[in-house]
């Protein structure tokens, strides 16, 4: 009975209240829950864009490295030859990656050069298809270099963003001068432009020319290991250890988690503080309308306590009302989001990594939703409890 005269109350006190007021709440609602949502949503995009940046151009879904205190793994095409035998492994792809500096025109960089099988890094990696100019390595290749094209650089320096070689163009010469002093011109075959800052600032040469350079012999500094099924690396790491495998083996993330815990730390207190400051908005909206709202209705207060009704009854009803308005703010607030996100998914967010497009969590919602209800319901409760205290006759007489 008493949550009906409370159901009632809000209702009339909705219907004869100011429709502008009320519009103006729910979208203030709508806005801060519009904010709730984004942001995270961005931060899930730019994970979902390194996580796949990493596994297609820089680390495939498993990493093999040396065993401590060695520098390179040695026998690497027997150890290939037993991880392509399990079961759910697609590729690998062993490279050798050295320091080194390039040459072009009178302009100088140091930078990285790494060496791979190019048929093995096509079943591994998606860099081959990130060919924007000339093509890509082949396996006899010798004196045929790969750039990045933020290495490679424009003719307009004003143009690059990192320091680079100037604007070199395929069919052009460059000096690589390895780490160990050995000097090569190599011509340039093609530029791949993958998004990744990383991949793209690097040189890419066959295998056989890294070793040509420093004296090596079926040796490599890392394997790339691609899996048929995504999102089995942790799985499929221990699976690799118990077939032999005495290599460190790392995820992905693992060797990526350096730099993305970085910036997703950043992001994330970025959002702590936005969500922070987007809930005491809501409360401080909230609690100011329904303060005044229960300071102007004092004597209709007053008369209702006078003809037995329970104060907690007379509570009740604008937390109802609190409650509706919330209600109606996350109904707006869900479909503003999803018009903001079908918008950008069509035209999304430029990155340094590249183009990053909103992804929905469920957890997101529903800890927004719940988030914006319990702090309306608390700034509904507080004005109403607080102007339901004053007695009876104080309050008739206004």
């Amino acid at each position: 009975m008493s949550l009906s005269v409370s159901l009632f109350l809000a209702a009339r006190a909705v219907q004869r209240g100011n429709r502008w007021t009320f519009l103006l709440t729910v979208a203030i609602i709508a806005l801060v829950f519009v904010n709730l949502v984004f942001l995270p949503s961005i931060i899930l995009g730019v994970i979902e864009i390194f996580d796949r940046q990493s596994v297609d151009y820089t680390y495939g879904d498993l990493v093999i490295e040396p065993r401590e205190n060695n520098l390179y793994i040695d026998d690497v095409t027997c150890l290939t030859h037993r991880v392509d035998r399990v079961p759910g492994v697609a590729g690998t792809s062993p490279r050798i990656q050295v320091g080194a500096t390039i040459a072009y025109r009178g302009t100088s960089l140091a930078t990285s050069v790494v060496g791979f099988k190019p048929s093995d890094e096509q079943e591994v990696t998606q860099i081959a298809s990130r060919v924007v100019d000339g093509e890509f390595l082949s396996d006899g290749d010798r004196g045929q270099v790969l750039l990045g094209t933020l290495l490679a650089g424009n003719e307009d320096e004003t143009k690059d963003k990192i320091d680079s070689l100037g604007g070199v163009q395929v069919g052009d010469t460059v000096t690589v001068t390895f780490g160990n002093g050995v000097t090569r011109d190599l011509r340039v075959k093609g530029i791949i432009e993958t998004q990744a800052v990383g991949v793209d600032a690097q040189a890419y040469v066959t295998m056989q020319e890294i070793e040509e350079v420093y004296g090596l012999s079926d040796q490599a500094s890392q394997v790339l290991v691609r899996l048929v099924e995504p999102g089995t690396e942790a799985e499929m790491k221990v699976t690799l250890l118990s077939y032999g495998v005495q290599e460190e083996v790392k995820t992905f993330r693992e060797k990526a988690q350096g730099f993305v815990k970085d910036a997703i730390g950043s992001f994330d207190i970025i959002n702590a503080i936005s969500t922070l400051v987007s809930l005491i908005i809501a409360i401080v909206v909230i609690f100011i309308i329904i303060f005044i709202n229960t300071v102007n209705k004092r004597k209709q207060i007053g008369i209702l306590k006078a003809i037995g009704i329970e104060r907690q009854v007379i509570i009740n009803s604008y937390v109802a009302q609190v409650a509706f308005i919330a209600l109606l703010g996350t109904a707006a607030g869900l479909a503003l989001t999803a018009a903001l996100f079908l918008y950008l998914t069509a035209n999304p967010l430029v990155f340094p990594g590249g183009e990053v497009r909103p992804v929905v969590g469920a957890g997101v919602i529903a800890r927004s939703i719940l988030g914006l209800f319990a702090v309306s319901l608390v700034a509904g409760y507080v004005p109403a409890w607080l102007t339901t205290r004053e007695e009876i006759l104080d309050a008739i007489r206004g």
